[in-house]
């Protein structure tokens, strides 16, 4: 008799067959460990290889904390209640904003009580809520990458570790006529913003004591931060009518590297670099700027960013007013005031700490 004719009119999961001398099997279940209430079949038989891999499907309106076991909510309270901004931001989706949300409500309405309570923390929702307690619960090892993911866009590669820690930037960029800078601290305020004009720049023959006149004037008035950002332009060296222009960027870049970059009497190994490139195409990428390979203004980008500070709670990036004042009308279209190096040199800092926190997950 054939395999198949032997288990006729048997289907499903659990076969007997006809004849055979295999005992009735006994339908068993899982408890599931996610929240403990859904049952997931199994033979009364090692026969299964499966594995239970999708969480359990919550029923609309039921509480959060009736889905771990009372050990398991008190694990995820005590995590939650004590852990700091940097520890949090550990946790499956709680780095940025997140994690200081959840900081400044527990300091203003104390320790959650409940698991259901983190729901009222801005940004986190019901679904949300589920990925971060199964990922305290559960948690994701990974291992350490010497070399950070941020090496397709930013030169040199330095340990990820070491820009984690940076509690500030300065984003520099470059024109033909000026020089503008964002300071940017690590909770996404706007410290300084400015540019200033540089007479020498382009102006016959690279007179090197002429550049350096500029570039020092900017370096003066630069804020103490933990990085410097320059902006590496994208400008094909194939296009031969932009040579003086690239060696123009090149020559600017060269003194604000070695202006910036503090003097080690011996080198040290596990110093890292206080300046580091930025390559202006990933910027342009990250905000929709690119038009094939060339990069188009970023004047509405900031427009919107400028906005969403006074009108979300949770903007992007915050500006403070005296900034808000100070160019709010300044980068519309047609205006005679040229702003693009201001508004690169803020979408560059905005595209760092974002694109950070992107290769950190």
């Amino acid at each position: 008799m054939s395999s198949t004719g032997q288990y006729a009119g048997q289907c499903g999961l659990f076969l007997r067959p006809k004849h055979g001398s295999f005992p009735e099997l006994e339908l068993r279940y899982l408890q599931c460990t996610c929240c403990w209430r859904s049952r997931v079949p199994m033979a009364g038989f090692d026969t299964l290889n499966a594995t239970i891999s999708e969480p359990c499907k919550e029923e609309p309106g039921s509480p959060l904390d009736a889905c771990y076991t009372p050990e398991q909510r008190a694990a995820i309270l005590q995590l939650l209640n004590n852990a700091t901004q940097s520890e949090l931001a550990a946790v499956k989706l709680l780095r940025g904003r997140k994690s200081l949300s959840i900081v400044e409500y527990r300091t203003k309405n104390g320790p959650f009580r409940t698991l259901e309570s983190l729901v009222n923390v801005p940004l986190l929702k019901h679904k949300s809520a589920v990925v971060v307690f199964n990922s305290i619960l559960n948690p994701v090892k990974k291992e350490r990458k010497v070399r950070i993911q941020l090496v397709k866009f930013i030169r040199p590669g330095v340990d990820r570790s070491w820009l984690e820690d940076a509690s500030s930037i300065v984003s520099i960029t470059c024109g033909t006529n000026k020089i503008a800078w964002a300071h940017v601290d690590r909770g996404m305020n706007v410290q300084d913003w400015q540019q200033l004009e540089c007479p020498n720049f382009l102006r016959g023959t690279y007179v090197a004591s002429a550049y350096l006149n500029d570039v020092s004037a900017v370096v003066s008035l630069l804020p103490s931060a933990d990085f410097y950002i320059i902006e590496k332009s994208s400008i094909s060296v194939q296009n031969t009518a932009l040579f003086p222009v690239m060696a123009h960027m090149r020559t600017v870049e060269a003194m604000l590297f070695a202006l910036l970059e503090p003097k080690n009497s011996e080198p040290e190994t596990n110093i890292p670099p206080r300046v580091l490139n930025m390559m202006r195409t990933a910027v342009g990428r990250h905000f929709g700027l690119m038009v094939g390979e060339s990069r188009t203004s970023g004047a509405q980008a900031v427009r919107q960013l400028m906005t969403d500070s006074v009108t979300q709670k949770f903007p992007r990036i915050n500006f403070p007013p005296e900034l808000l004042g100070k160019y709010r009308n300044y980068f519309q279209i047609g205006s005679r005031r040229g702003g693009e190096e201001l508004c690169d040199a803020l979408l560059q800092a905005v595209a760092f700490f974002e694109l950070l926190s992107e290769s950190s997950r």
